[in-house]
């Protein structure tokens, strides 16, 4: 990532193809917008269906295969876990969790959804595998899942957040996470939790809208020095809403080792955690 060209990241988000409430003149124009963008890569944090059925799974295909991006990331979000739509979900996009590494920039795909539930959770059994993907100290990294970790100003009463994400907030920290993105809830935010970024993305091509909010998807943009998230609803100019300088103090010589597991945790970290 040193050269002077940003790394460029495209997210979207609840396409909701299926759903009477899908606009697929919204869809054209998404995939025209990010073929003119040219990102590094794309991410799909989700819900690319409505009921999990097979021919809304071969719609949300198409649409994301129009997309001219070398590096893509999909993953499942609750509406797609219903139905056992996990298993056509597979045979499309294949593995529900799954990795991107590029220009500096390691992506770290977590499948959050739970057969027939609202509600997701990673699992500890995964914890491991993130920190151990995540013990290069160089690297940008990204963690990318459906159901959102922090609640979302501007969505009502809470009641699908991830299950463990105490327990999962607490390895990401720990193992040096930049950023997480999220979708679930339809509405675009972004939080800074001490120096990880957690963004939340909109609707791409729906009108399952809350309030005033319109059809959105984020532009990540990452550089040595800055880390900006644009907004962009399709057909209107793109509006950066958040920019913030990023920390090349932060070092992480984390390895992982067998006696990390199950450590008391109210002692003092061992000196080969992340240091900020």
């Amino acid at each position: 990532m040193s050269d002077k060209k940003p790394v460029v990241i495209a997210q979207i988000s609840d396409l909701h193809c299926g759903s009477q409430y899908h606009i697929p003149s919204l869809a054209t124009r998404v995939v025209d917008e990010i073929n003119e963008l040219a990102p590094d890569a794309l991410i799909v944090t989700g819900d690319l269906t409505d009921m999990g059925f097979r021919q809304e799974f071969k719609v949300a295909h198409r649409l994301i295969s129009r997309m001219e991006v070398e590096n893509v990331l999909v993953l499942p979000g609750n509406h797609d876990a219903r139905n056992v739509g996990d298993l056509h979900f597979e045979e499309l996009f294949g593995s529900r969790s799954t990795e991107l590494r590029f220009r500096g920039v390691r992506v770290l795909g977590l499948d959050s959804s739970e057969p027939d539930l609202d509600a997701g959770r990673i699992g500890r059994n995964r914890y491991r595998w993130i920190e151990e993907r995540f013990s290069d100290p160089d690297e940008f990294k990204i963690v990318a899942l459906h159901h959102h970790l922090l609640p979302v100003p501007g969505t009502g009463r809470e009641r699908n957040i991830v299950y463990d994400a105490g327990d999962l907030l607490r390895v990401l920290a720990g193992s040096g996470c930049d950023m997480v993105l999220c979708g679930h809830k339809h509405v675009p935010h972004v939080w800074r939790l001490e120096d990880m970024i957690v963004v939340n993305a909109g609707t791409a091509c729906s009108h399952r809208l809350r309030g005033m909010t319109r059809a959105s998807y984020n532009i990540l943009e990452v550089t040595d020095e800055r880390v900006r998230v644009i907004l962009k609803h399709p057909f209107a100019e793109p509006e950066t809403v958040a920019d913030y300088a990023r920390d090349l103090r932060k070092v992480c010589v984390w390895q992982p080792s067998d006696t990390d597991q199950g450590a008391d945790t109210s002692a003092e970290p061992p000196s080969g955690k992340c240091s900020r």
